[in-house]
């Protein structure tokens, strides 16, 4: 596992992710600054932060429900995102990039989610019934 949730692949998209999808929500009507636009920044915003708190807790555990939490996050985003082209708002290119990156990192958050799954049953092996 990595030494810090800096070295995670799965962040390092997430930040991407957070940094673009601030850049497309830029281009939103001034209408929806407190909308639409607000929601997906926070969805976002949240996939990274909870991977980033998650493998701080110490515990594979800890981290995979955090984890489970950022996938969460990241299909509000893809709804959103949804939303966001059919009502025509940003660049159409844009978005279709955010949701082929959205979708990335969730498939990233599920694999890291099975590894933690089966990390925590290893653990339990090795430690014995309770």
């Amino acid at each position: 596992m990595a030494q810090s949730f800096r070295d995670l692949k799965v962040w390092q998209k997430a930040i991407d992710l957070s940094v673009s999808v601030y850049v497309f929500t830029g281009d939103f009507p001034r209408s929806e600054i407190y909308g639409l636009s607000s929601q997906m920044r926070r969805a976002c915003v949240s996939v990274a932060s909870n991977v980033a708190e998650g493998s701080a807790r110490g515990t594979n555990r800890d981290f995979r429900q955090f984890v489970k939490l950022a996938r969460g996050s990241n299909c509000e985003l893809q709804t959103q995102l949804v939303i966001a082209r059919q009502l025509e708002f940003g660049d159409q290119m844009k978005c279709e990039k955010l949701e082929a990156l959205s979708q990335e990192i969730g498939k990233m958050l599920s694999a890291l989610s099975k590894y933690l799954t089966n990390e925590i049953r290893l653990s339990l092996v090795k430690s014995g019934p309770r």
